[in-house]
């Protein structure tokens, strides 16, 4: 069982880190060479790429939320983290602590 949530958990926390660098990307490159550089191909392009990466993010964390014992202001906070530049890599060490928290929990409610 230990091992499924690791597995869930580590794919969560892949997608968070490629979608945290989709909107990193969108944000302080793909948007400024638009304005500043005149290319919108490059908001044509990123913004596309962020957003399968960002459905898949949240696609990803409804998967993992609704196998395993989460609160709903856990829930929350990795939905609202999508919508913060950098939010990814700042709840990395959250979702590590979640994965060992859900591991101890694992015995318990594999014994009902």
């Amino acid at each position: 069982m230990s091992s499924a949530i690791s597995a869930k958990m580590n794919r969560l926390r892949i997608v968070s880190m490629v979608e945290g660098t989709t909107l990193v990307v969108l944000l302080f490159i793909a948007v400024p060479l638009k304005h500043m550089m005149d290319l919108p191909a490059a908001v044509s392009i990123m913004g596309p790429i962020h957003g399968v990466a960002f459905l898949l993010y949240l696609w990803m964390v409804f998967k993992t939320v609704s196998t395993e014992t989460w609160h709903k202001g856990e829930i929350a906070r990795m939905v609202i983290v999508a919508f913060i530049p950098f939010g990814a890599f700042l709840n990395a060490p959250f979702m590590r602590r979640k994965e060992k928290e859900l591991k101890t929990l694992a015995p318990a409610s594999s014994a009902k």
